[in-house]
């Protein structure tokens, strides 16, 4: 009788243990959730937060509000983000190439890439596109190619700035096929896209969004593009991979991530609400006329990105031997 006893008030602190977290994650979200975006407004991953917090909290009932911590390439919001509680009503909105290649380009940041956040969802992918001024004479990536090798140091090229997305790409670009090119960091990706339309710097590695508009004005004629396919709005530009630059090729994923340990059936409801909200006709139409493709990307397929990405940024960082400023 007693070991029956004992074997029923087990079993019963055991459901007790469970039951919390099954009815928190049926009633999840409960109150307000902030989503931190790591970077000033205004940029491409600000963007992309806002538009999925905005319909997030239209299929939640909850809102989903936007807290900007920006500084340090990032690592001061991921911080933050990492610190948080693991109750899902922390989440972070992260630019994939900035989150796996801080902890190789910065002496010290406040997370580990693996360990201090559970993914979540990549609710959309961009790239770099490689873009010259007009009065630049290649028509064609591989008429570029040949021009920078046959004027070894004469060319050069704006980026976002040092261990941004458009820097790491045009170190990869550099490096992969033995150039002898200067990188030339500006303090935004705004700024860049001006100096090459200037002529003041003939080569930019910009995001579509800021580069789009001045390649349809003839301003900038784009020749490549990084990611592994085209951009929708460029149909007529190649991929680097096309024309045989596969070395080059490398995507900028959005990632949506939480604090590691977050209950699973959170997790889970967060990643179908994400997946749903991109699949939306006017969200997807926004995405794409910014230069992004909707992902439905798994929790896992985010995990397995995260594991791919960090040592080959850190392989760059390490063969071009960036420091950040």
């Amino acid at each position: 009788m007693k070991r029956r006893t004992f074997l029923y008030l087990s079993a019963a602190a055991a459901a007790l243990r469970v039951a919390p977290s099954s009815a928190w994650a049926q009633a999840y979200p409960a109150r307000p959730v902030r989503v931190i975006v790591p970077f000033a407004p205004g940029g491409q991953v600000d963007v992309v937060g806002r538009l999925i917090a905005q319909r997030l909290s239209e299929q939640l009932g909850q809102q989903f509000y936007v807290e900007n911590v920006s500084g340090a390439g990032s690592t001061i919001g991921a911080g933050r983000a990492a610190q948080a509680a693991p109750d899902g009503y922390t989440i972070l909105i992260a630019d994939g190439i900035a989150f796996t290649a801080n902890p190789s380009l910065y002496a010290k940041v406040p997370y580990d890439a693996t360990r201090d956040f559970d993914p979540v969802a990549a609710p959309a992918t961009t790239m770099q596109v490689l873009a010259v001024n007009p009065s630049i004479a290649a028509r064609s990536i591989q008429e570029l190619v040949a021009l920078i090798k046959a004027n070894p140091g004469k060319y050069s090229y704006a980026s976002a700035g040092v261990g941004t997305g458009a820097h790491l790409t045009g170190e990869l670009f550099r490096i992969s096929l033995g150039l002898d090119l200067v990188h030339v960091p500006y303090n935004s990706g705004g700024q860049a896209i001006a100096a090459a339309v200037g002529g003041h710097t003939p080569i930019s590695f910009g995001s579509p969004a800021a580069t789009i508009p001045q390649v349809k004005d003839g301003k900038l004629r784009a020749l490549a593009v990084g990611g592994k396919k085209r951009v929708r709005e460029l149909p007529e530009v190649p991929t680097m991979r096309e024309v045989g630059f596969a070395a080059v090729e490398c995507d900028t994923s959005m990632l949506v991530l939480v604090p590691a340990g977050v209950p699973r059936e959170i997790i889970a409801r967060l990643h179908d609400e994400v997946a749903r909200a991109v699949a939306l006709p006017d969200v997807e139409a926004r995405l794409v006329a910014l230069g992004f493709e909707p992902s439905t990307a798994t929790a896992d397929e985010v995990a397995a990105l995260i594991k791919r990405e960090l040592p080959k940024w850190a392989g760059v960082i390490r063969a071009a031997g960036i420091k950040p400023n």
